[in-house]
């Protein structure tokens, strides 16, 4: 019996069912005539929520917060032409940060390329410098083969994002009109329907977790020889959404070992429940002295997750001639210093699991150490001046903030923090704290661009309180994030510090020269932002002082519509409080 089809629209269905059997839920799609076809098979489903958004760059940055909340990779569709362009900047951050998305572009038939037709471009392989796999679908076929061919392209679009490399994948699928499905173009007898609703199987495979036995591994035994060998060692916790059983298992490993964790403000260990009596915090104050790099020299350092925010652990990891290994999960090689001697490919809570076995094997156990003692005492030396300095610093200041907002953030709560003085400023002062706070950022490639579209994607599937820290230019740079705020009822708590511009160019030396520094690095932008954040439906507080900042931020967690806390700042008078932390630090140090 033959069946009239629209080929587009099977194609489309065909391919979008089979994403989400495989466990696809989630899409991210904006307005397009080209992308028809695929836009009604993803409406169609009822097992994908989608999330409609008018400008591609807020869209692509929306469903990089989906896939970071969800851990699944999401459907980023939208139509032929520039539009395919405004979604590169999310998808070099994928790239970069290794979150799955599956980017599906609606493309011009071949025989209109290269012949000046309309919203048409060279869209082969656009991403190729930023992207884990391509394919190019080619034109819609209602023949057997073809449709088990884009069936199982399905399945190895989330295989290649998920599983092989993970990260975004882009899947290119050109169309000839029409592309309605009551628009038909074909008669299809039953083997093709059936080839088109057949389940593939060993579907689940893909989201199980590798457990190899590395202990056998040579890489594996080379370490854990070095790691009984030296007594002086460091571990760094770099940037990384580490599950709970890394956050107990790499402090027990440090214990064992007797080295101290240098906790990233991105890595999550300085929040939780976990012991947290080998995690220091207030490293940056000791590791800018000038005498500690001459002084305390590691014979080895063991780095888990992304390359450090610290810029004085940087500078550290420059000078030091320790043995240095980096353990990620793809053995991503996080060395800017160009020091490191290897990276290998492991998750982390894994290595730590294993290697606290095989140490336990060797009856290693270096808790009670000299060298950790002498490391954490600097540390309490640095903790103190921050207390003194910072903790009772006058309000309003860029530094203080950071630990006012976690002293009130909520316990199991999802922050956000934007790149440029946030998320360094969190690194320097975010304390330690029993509360459960999942911290998530953009340094893959550290750009302020989609901030609050990323937050929003991680607010909407989450019923946990999600707050975004962010500077002026970047909650500028994505004023239009805000209008899936609105339309999504996202209740995102925005803590905005506004220091007018580009204030993280004072710590430069083109700081020095004064009227083209402010003109062209600051460019001050003098907006009143609540306006806009009415315009959107949302709240607007200004805050005045810090008991101020705690009022305003209670009444926010029981807002339904999102909610704006401003605090402006002195960018220059901020820095120059660090510099006092940083300089009595330094003095107490020396003395």
């Amino acid at each position: 019996m033959k069946k009239k089809i629209n080929r587009n629209y099977f194609w489309a269905e065909t391919f979008i069912k089979e994403l989400s059997s495989i466990g696809v839920k989630y899409a991210c799609i904006s307005p397009g005539s080209r992308n028809t076809a695929l836009t009604l098979a993803v409406a169609n489903n009822k097992k994908i929520k989608s999330f409609v958004h008018i400008d591609e760059r807020c869209s692509a940055f929306f469903a990089l917060g989906i896939a970071k909340a969800s851990g699944t990779p999401v459907i980023l569709l939208c139509t032929s032409g520039t539009a395919t362009a405004e979604l590169y900047p999310a998808i070099i951050e994928a790239y970069q940060q290794r979150v799955p998305l599956i980017i599906c572009t609606a493309d011009r038939p071949p025989e209109l390329l290269n012949t000046g037709a309309n919203q048409t471009i060279n869209q082969n392989n656009l991403y190729k410098n930023h992207i884990r796999w391509f394919f190019d679908a080619g034109l819609p076929e209602p023949i057997q083969r073809r449709i088990r061919h884009i069936k199982a392209i399905a399945k190895r679009a989330v295989y290649e994002s998920l599983v092989r490399s993970k990260g975004p994948v882009h899947l290119n699928f050109p169309f000839r009109k029409p592309f309605e499905p009551d628009e038909f173009t074909d008669e299809v007898d039953s083997e093709v329907i059936k080839a088109a609703e057949l389940v593939l199987p060993d579907k689940k495979d893909l989201y199980k977790e590798n457990g190899k036995n590395i202990v056998s591994e040579k890489w594996f035994k080379e370490i854990a020889d070095y790691l009984i060998k030296f007594k002086k060692g460091l571990v760094i916790a770099g940037p990384e959404n580490y599950n709970e059983s890394f956050h107990f298992n790499c402090e027990k490993l440090a214990s064992i070992l007797g080295y101290p964790v240098l906790a990233d403000g991105a890595s999550q260990l300085r929040f939780g429940k976990h012991n947290k009596q080998n995690i220091l915090f207030s490293f940056e104050g000791f590791l800018r002295s000038d005498s500690f790099s001459q002084i305390y020299k590691p014979e080895i350092i063991l780095q888990f997750g992304r390359t450090i925010t610290s810029k004085a652990l940087g500078l550290y990891f420059e000078k030091c001639s320790a043995i240095r290994f980096m353990v990620n999960e793809y053995g991503d090689w996080f060395d800017p210093a160009n020091r490191a001697n290897a990276a290998f490919a492991c998750k982390p809570y894994l290595f730590c699991e294993k290697m606290i076995e095989y140490l336990h094997s060797k009856k290693i156990n270096r808790s009670s150490g000299s060298w950790i003692k002498t490391i954490k005492k600097l540390d309490e030396k640095s903790l103190k001046v921050k207390n003194k300095v910072i903790t009772n610093s006058g309000f309003p200041n860029e530094c203080r903030i950071i630990e006012e907002l976690v002293n009130i953030l909520p316990d199991k709560s999802q922050l956000m923090i934007s790149n440029s003085m946030p998320i360094r400023d969190f690194d320097y002062f975010a304390p330690v704290t029993k509360k459960n706070i999942n911290v998530f950022n953009n340094r893959g490639a550290s750009g302020i661009d989609g901030i609050t579209s990323t937050a929003l994607g991680l607010a909407a599937l989450e019923k946990k309180p999600t707050i975004l820290l962010t500077g002026d230019s970047a909650f500028y740079y994505d004023l239009n994030a805000l209008l899936a705020a609105k339309k999504y009822k996202i209740p995102l708590i925005i803590v905005l510090i506004n220091n007018n511009g580009g204030g993280i160019f004072e710590v430069l030396p083109i700081s020095k020269y004064g009227k083209v520094f402010k003109e062209y690095f600051v460019a001050p932008h003098n907006l009143d932002f609540s306006p806009f954040v009415k315009a959107f439906g949302g709240n607007y507080s200004l805050v005045k002082s810090w008991e101020n900042f705690k009022i305003e931020f209670k009444k926010a967690l029981k807002a339904k519509e999102f909610s704006v806390l401003e605090i402006k700042t002195n960018a220059a008078d901020s820095l120059k409080l660090r510099q006092a932390y940083w300089n009595e630090a330094n003095a107490n140090l020396q003395g």
